[in-house]
């Protein structure tokens, strides 16, 4: 089990207690210190070591960076090079009195896809214990080479919270595709999530509220 512990600034927000929730921003932001622990990964796409998550100091997002997450398919595949997928489990620890749901999430990469070849990336998040959020799929066909991204957006009506005053793992799951369709079969054809220099991250954004008083 990998435990990493990342502790970020905060900037202090006043929200009234009467006020009606707002998108996540600068001014909805919790008060105090959180800390993100990362406390299980799991995945061909993130073998133990290459999968990095850092805190915004500013408490409104976290970022993933993979090092090793490539899928591929045609020359020099192997049978299960298609499909590559990670899960993270995240203990994101907040100021009493708060809690947080995953109002968009950015995906990017670099694919190279041959003509008739195509990619995909899907991915999802929910909390331990509850139902898991529906998961996207975003496609991109060949011909196709440069960087790629993706982005999901809840609407704030549809977000799903943490419950209030439980510690409970967020699971972030996300898995990559790659089928060679109807291009040579002898062409490759791939596309990553993955960065060499730490410039290529996926970015959690987050939405804060109060939680009821006790």
């Amino acid at each position: 089990m990998l435990l990493r512990r990342l502790t970020v600034g905060a900037a202090v927000a006043a929200l009234s207690a009467l006020a009606v929730p707002a998108q996540a921003d600068s001014a909805s932001t919790p008060p105090g210190r959180i800390t993100v622990d990362v406390v299980g990964v799991n995945g061909s796409g993130c073998p133990q070591g290459t999968a990095s998550v850092a805190a915004a100091s500013d408490n409104t997002s976290f970022t993933v960076t993979y090092s090793d997450y490539l899928a591929q398919a045609g020359a020099g595949s192997g049978g299960t090079d298609f499909r590559k997928n990670c899960q993270l489990a995240l203990q994101i620890h907040v100021p009493q009195g708060f809690t947080y749901a995953i109002a968009r999430a950015d995906y990017r990469g670099f694919a190279h896809l041959q003509r008739g070849a195509y990619g995909q990336e899907r991915a999802n998040y929910y909390f331990q214990g509850m139902a898991q959020t529906a998961r996207s799929t975003h496609q991109f066909s060949g011909p196709y080479s440069d960087s790629w991204q993706a982005s999901d957006q809840t609407e704030y009506a549809d977000l799903v919270w943490a419950p209030c005053g439980e510690e409970r793992n967020l699971n972030v799951n996300s898995e990559l595709r790659v089928y060679s369709g109807t291009s040579n079969p002898q062409a490759l054809s791939f596309m990553s999530m993955d960065s060499t220099d730490g410039s290529v991250s996926t970015i959690y954004h987050f939405a804060w509220k109060e939680c009821p008083a006790a």
